[in-house]
């Protein structure tokens, strides 16, 4: 009895182990799939801010132009000016409200260093509306080009670093996918393929107990009946005596043929 309930709670174990893997496996590259979708989302974020940087870098020789030669909208350009200064310490430091988490490349943050002369020289030459006829054309211009060369070299590392961090996402749910595959193959060669070996195998000796003790059940069945119908016209008080002697064994093998079909199916659970 003891052995046989060791053997149900192995079972039990064998399968609770089969789900929790699946599960555990599910849930692992479940977590895989969000946090690259959340990766991709962030890092599209940040390089189509960078990428606005070149337009507002564009847009201040457009409006220094305009303030020169026709109308000035001092406003818009104070915007945009403030938009580039802000938007250029949030892609370093990073920003709650738009997103962006601190940048840790080393190599981009130097370009970021490489491109704080010219940013400085943009705001400061236009810091003020009342000196803006003074500013050198030429030389605002020079320094948007030179920002915006050292902008398009950052835009493009960010786009390179979020196609490495894609593929190595890619890496790593590949190596989980081919992980949680070795798994289920080798749960199943070790615990579902002998659990079906073993239940073939029971249903087969089941067969041949239920085969055998059939065969026995009739047998003794058979013999009671003859019995039954000899004692039916036996006159004779002896020969009912012994032909109720003989019942009695019939009905007690026929017992015994019953406990062993009963111990037979325990045996075998």
């Amino acid at each position: 009895m003891l052995e046989a309930f060791l053997k149900k709670i192995k079972g039990f174990n064998n399968y609770y182990l089969l789900v929790i893997t699946v599960i555990v496996l599910t849930i692992a590259i479940q977590s895989i799939i969000q946090f690259s979708l959340a990766q991709q989302r962030h890092d599209a974020l940040r390089i189509n801010i960078a990428g606005r940087q070149r337009m507002f870098s564009q847009m201040i020789v457009k409006y220094i132009y305009q303030c020169r030669y026709s109308t000035c909208d001092y406003g818009k350009m104070r915007l945009v000016l403030n938009k580039l200064a802000s938007t250029n310490d949030a892609l370093q430091e990073g920003n709650e409200v738009m997103g962006l988490e601190p940048l840790d490349d080393e190599i981009i943050q130097r370009n970021f260093i490489k491109l704080q002369p010219h940013l400085n020289y943009i705001l400061s030459s236009l810091d003020n509306f009342n000196t803006l006829d003074k500013v050198s054309i030429e030389n605002l211009t020079t320094e948007a080009d030179e920002y915006l060369l050292i902008m398009d070299v950052i835009v493009n590392q960010f786009q390179k670093a979020s196609e490495e961090n894609i593929k190595a996402l890619m890496i790593i749910e590949l190596e989980l996918a081919v992980f949680s595959l070795v798994i289920l193959i080798l749960e199943i060669f070790f615990f579902i393929n002998p659990s079906i070996k073993k239940i073939t195998s029971q249903n087969k000796k089941l067969k041949e107990i239920s085969w055998h003790q059939t065969h026995a059940f009739n047998s003794h069945m058979a013999n009671i009946k003859n019995f039954h119908r000899v004692l039916g016209i036996e006159k004779n008080v002896e020969h009912k005596e012994e032909m109720i002697t003989f019942l009695m064994e019939e009905l007690n093998e026929l017992e015994q043929v019953s406990n062993n079909m009963v111990k037979s199916l325990e045996k075998e659970q």
